[in-house]
């Protein structure tokens, strides 16, 4: 069975520099961390506090289309780690048909936050996040560091 995931903050790793947005899994405290690029992590922020650019950025870009051709996102599930990598799919229902698309986790939830979708992830990436060092690095981050953002 898939986790409902709410996406918490978006911030920065002190040691890579790299963004880092949590998801928090629906009614418990356990976390998902996914390191993405700063360009990536600016592109989920920006949906969470609904700051509208002047012009489309990407996934701004791929909602018109998907709104202009009448195909609507379903849902996001990020399904499994490799190599230390997360792969997610995005489900499109098109035309009573609902299809899967292969995504980065960062564009899929990014995605999801501006067509108002839920976040999954699947139960074996949970397993697989290794939480053991996430509470340390938790605990060094600043109360600047943290925030709370749901969909």
């Amino acid at each position: 069975m898939d986790i409902k995931l709410s996406v918490q903050s978006v911030l920065t790793d002190p040691k890579t520099e790299t963004q880092v947005v949590l998801l928090r899994a629906e009614g418990n405290k356990e976390v998902l961390p996914i390191w993405v690029g700063v360009t990536e992590g600016s592109a989920i922020k920006f949906a969470l506090e609904g700051i509208l650019p002047t012009r489309p950025m990407t996934h701004d870009l791929l909602k018109n289309v998907l709104d202009h051709l009448g195909l609507r996102v379903q849902k996001v599930i990020i399904t499994e780690i490799k190599n230390n990598t997360y792969y997610a799919l995005v489900y499109i229902e098109s035309h009573g048909s609902l299809l899967s698309i292969d995504a980065r986790p960062s564009d899929a939830i990014a995605l999801a936050l501006r067509t108002h979708v839920p976040i999954y992830a699947a139960n074996e990436v949970f397993k697989e996040r290794g939480g053991e060092s996430l509470d340390a690095w938790l605990e060094k981050l600043g109360p600047k560091d943290s925030g709370e953002h749901t969909v």
